[in-house]
């Protein structure tokens, strides 16, 4: 490993993935991990995991940098999710406030590479987590759960369409459909409750099937793909039997306790074609 990431920050967002981080950082030999949390978000065990953190609130862009400028880190990564709500309810800095005047659209991918191009004018250089998180990536034919039926990979074939189609237009990563019928299409509220709301309206019976995708020009040093126990646990709760997912493109969180709800639920996970 290079002598620049003998130290790595991150920019911790919630769930689980910036512990998963942090611990396969310091497995891969990143000797010091400094990480800019955020009350309410950021899980308060990271703590354990790291060798420095302070605590900011969302909008605190100028803390947020100095963060890792103080202390002389000048590789950074972006892990964990900041709600999409936090995003447009933000109490801005004097820099985020000028940052956000800038910008004509206002969404996480603008917002995020707005941020991303502030620290660079600091020194601070985000780069892709990727490196450290590919083994946690399925690969091309990886399946947990019940074999898909024929009707089952009929949908998949026919959400991937879609989902290629909505995701280069920017509206969201997830498409649930039923039968060749479009049940849900992600945008504003997540592919969690996106999941839910395609679940229900597939009936009492069930059956939806959820494809995510990357965007082709997905940056992935601000939002990689990610599912994991909570996905499965919406899933089998909310009546959707497959969900597929971009081989070699996606984390895989918790992948045992995965497997364990996959099969317990009724739940196929399974990598496109």
């Amino acid at each position: 490993m290079s002598e620049a990431f003998q130290s790595i920050g991150i920019i911790a967002g919630s769930r689980e993935l910036p512990l998963v981080f942090a611990r396969q950082a310091r497995a891969m030999g990143v000797r010091r991990i400094v990480a800019a949390a955020f009350e309410g978000e950021t899980d308060p065990a990271l703590a354990a995991l790291v060798d420095d953190i302070e605590w900011l609130r969302v909008g605190q862009l100028s803390r947020m940098i100095e963060t890792f400028t103080r202390r002389g880190v000048t590789h950074c990564v972006m892990a964990g999710q900041i709600a999409p709500r936090n995003l447009f309810d933000l109490r801005p800095d004097l820099r985020a406030m000028a940052m956000l005047l800038k910008l004509r659209e206002k969404n996480a991918h603008t917002i995020f590479g707005a941020i991303i191009e502030e620290m660079r004018k600091d020194g601070v250089d985000v780069v892709p987590a990727i490196p450290w998180l590919k083994p946690l990536m399925p690969g091309a034919g990886f399946r947990i759960g019940p074999k898909p039926t024929d009707v089952q990979r009929e949908d998949i074939a026919f959400g991937l369409r879609l989902a290629r189609e909505m995701s280069r237009l920017d509206i969201g990563q997830t498409v649930v459909v039923k039968d060749g019928t479009v049940l849900a299409v992600e945008g504003f509220e997540g592919t969690d409750r996106c999941l839910a709301r395609g679940g229900e309206l597939a009936g009492k019976a069930g059956g939806a099937v959820a494809v995510k995708l990357a965007k082709p020009d997905h940056d992935m040093r601000f939002d990689i793909p990610c599912i994991g126990a909570l996905t499965i646990e919406t899933c089998a709760k909310s009546g959707v039997t497959v969900l597929a997912v971009e081989p070699g493109r996606t984390l895989l969180l918790e992948q045992e306790r995965c497997e364990q709800l996959a099969h317990a639920g009724g739940v196929t996970v399974v990598t496109t074609d």
